[in-house]
Parts: C-alpha cells; sequence; structure tokens
C-alpha cells in the first residue's frame, strides 16, 4: 500500500494526509490551457482558499531538471523533479499538443509511462496525450476520447483502436483521456471528487468560474457544419472560427494567428473545402442560431446577436434565406 505523506502547518500543526498525487509529463509543444486548466483545479481543492497548498492534494512536473519544455505558444515549464518512481503517483498525466511537424516526446517518456502501467499507476491522456499513450501500445483494450478535431488524424494512426469523438473524457478502468481544452478541469473535478469528496470538486471549479462537475458522458461542442478539410491550417482556421463566431469580424484576425495573409486563406479554403471562410462563418453562425432557436428560450433577436449579427432583420433574411424558412415560424413550431 502506497504510503501517504503529511504535509506540516504554520506552527507544526499537521495537516491531513495526502489523497491524491499526480505526476505530469508534458510534450513538447504540449497546450498549456489543458495543462494549466488540469493543474489549477488540483491547487485550488488542495487548501484553504486561494493558499495554494499541496495539503491534500500533490503534484509534479515530470522531466529533466532544467531542461524547460515549451508549449505551444511558446511559455516554457520547468519540470520539477526527475522522470522515475511512477509508483509515488495515483495519476500520471500525458499532456500533448500540436500535431502538425510531428509530435515529440520528452526522452525516456515512453520507457516511463511503460513502467507506470505496469505498476498499476492510472495513466491519462489530455488533449493529444491520447496519441502518445497509443504510440506507447498502451491503450490497446480501452476505448479513447478524442478531440472531434483531430478525430482524422487519430483514425489514420491508429486504424484499429477504439475511439469516440462526442465526449468530454473517458474513464476507462486504468486510462482516463480528454478531449482537452476546458474539459480538463472537469476531469480533473472527477479525480478530486472520487480521492477528496464533492466539496472540494467544487469549491476548485467555483473559483474557476464553472457551475458545476460535469459528467465524463457531456458531448463536446458540436461543429455542426464542419467539412472535412484535409489542410492543416484551414483545419487551424476553422477552429479558430468557432471560438470566435459571436465576434463581429474575426477572420483578419484568423489569418494573423495563422501568419498568413487573407487572400492565402480564402485560395486555401476554396481548394480544400469548396467555399470562402466568410461563407463558412457565415453557415456556422446560422446552423448554431437554428439549434438555439430550436433548444433555447432565448427571444429570436437575442439569438441573432449572439450569434454575431448586429441587428434582427439582418438575421432573419439570412436565416430565411439559408433554412427557407423564418426563425419565428421556426420558434413557433412545436
Amino acid at each position: 500500500m502506497r504510503r501517504n505523506s503529511r504535509a506540516v502547518k504554520p506552527g507544526g500543526v499537521v495537516a491531513q494526509a495526502r489523497k491524491l498525487r499526480v505526476g505530469f509529463v508534458l510534450a513538447p509543444r504540449f497546450t498549456l490551457t489543458a495543462f494549466a486548466g488540469f493543474v489549477d483545479a488540483l491547487r485550488l481543492a488542495a487548501d484553504d482558499g486561494d493558499r495554494s497548498r499541496p495539503i491534500s492534494i500533490e503534484w509534479a512536473v515530470l522531466g529533466e531538471k532544467g531542461a524547460a519544455v515549451p508549449s505551444s505558444c511558446g511559455a516554457e515549464v520547468q519540470p520539477g523533479a526527475p522522470m522515475e518512481h511512477a509508483a509515488h503517483f495515483d495519476y500520471i498525466v500525458v499532456v500533448g499538443g500540436l500535431l502538425h511537424g510531428g509530435q515529440k516526446v520528452v526522452p525516456g517518456t515512453y520507457p516511463f509511462l511503460k513502467a507506470a502501467a505496469r505498476a498499476g499507476v492510472v495513466l491519462v491522456g489530455l488533449c493529444t496525450g491520447s496519441f502518445i499513450l497509443a504510440r506507447a501500445g498502451l491503450l490497446e483494450g480501452h476505448v479513447a476520447c478524442v478531440s472531434w478535431f483531430h478525430r482524422e488524424e487519430f483514425a489514420a494512426e491508429f486504424p484499429d483502436q477504439r475511439m469516440i469523438t462526442n465526449r468530454m473524457f473517458i474513464v476507462d478502468r486504468d486510462r482516463l483521456t480528454c478531449a482537452g481544452g476546458t474539459s480538463v478541469v472537469h476531469l480533473a473535478a472527477h479525480l478530486i471528487e472520487k480521492h477528496c469528496g464533492r466539496a472540494l470538486a467544487n469549491k476548485s471549479l467555483r473559483i474557476l468560474i464553472e457551475d458545476q462537475p460535469l459528467p465524463s458522458n457531456t458531448p463536446q461542442p458540436e461543429s455542426v457544419v464542419t467539412r472535412q478539410a484535409h489542410d492543416t491550417l484551414v483545419r487551424q482556421a476553422m477552429l479558430l472560427i468557432e471560438q470566435k463566431l459571436g465576434q463581429p469580424d474575426p477572420l483578419t484576425t484568423v489569418s494573423e494567428a495563422l501568419g498568413i495573409s487573407m487572400r492565402q486563406l480564402e485560395r486555401k479554403f476554396v481548394a480544400d473545402v469548396g467555399i470562402t471562410p466568410r461563407d463558412y462563418r457565415l453557415h456556422l453562425r446560422l446552423a448554431r442560431a437554428r439549434w438555439m432557436i430550436e433548444h433555447t428560450d432565448l427571444s429570436v433577436t437575442d439569438v441573432g446577436f449572439e450569434c454575431g449579427f448586429g441587428d434582427c432583420s439582418h438575421f432573419s433574411r439570412a436565416f430565411t434565406g439559408h433554412f427557407k424558412v423564418r426563425p419565428s415560424s421556426l420558434r413557433r413550431s412545436p
């Protein structure tokens, strides 16, 4: 049985035994949001208030000391402990990131993960961490949760691996996988609740401005009109457009974020999916608007504003032209 050390509070008072120990393995160009969201949920649950002491929960970034790991946005994280003694932890969390250019890992990652699996440590893949676990042969016999955005790449590389792309995360015995993004805080809350109680899980999420823990079968946000794109830049642009859907006109900022001109982005879109980025954005806004009209109580005017339309008449004309039915008529339908 693994021994739990005890933290000592100021004044010599022995704190409660640590109930949860998590080690992080970061892939070069890892997704900062996935790592930060997960570790921050642990931090907020580990101590009273926002004091950040690792009292009930312990965490560590594993790797070679002094060898900072760069994230996808360029920010670097320094490992604080060597990649060894996997049995010290209850969970080893692998944080993946960018795939284009070839996904790399820190030296020693695969042997360490296999040793952790042999020791009975539960393995967790965040974002494209599922790709790393699959390459190590550590997802065989398990179902992997993959972001819809990386569905085709995962299926192409691991054609025999079972996967789902319509949930936030999957708990399959000793393998946990998560689509990434902000869903990681709900996977972290799941572990906090399991080991430390629901009160601490709720406290952590409240501070993170989340209402309550979401179950693993919560659907991923659907890209309702996303067309199959083969060009990596087009697929990245699609995701950025979806994320900025309520903003007046994000297309210039999208091309700037990708490091190409607007004209280049338009040519790539038309060549790959047959429509311009502007048309793609309009179709996405209208599809989301229809879903909101059919599934929420928001007024038609409010739905239009939520989906980035400047006025109700513009929204109504665009909606009617696309779906051949007025939004107000659709709202009155049973």
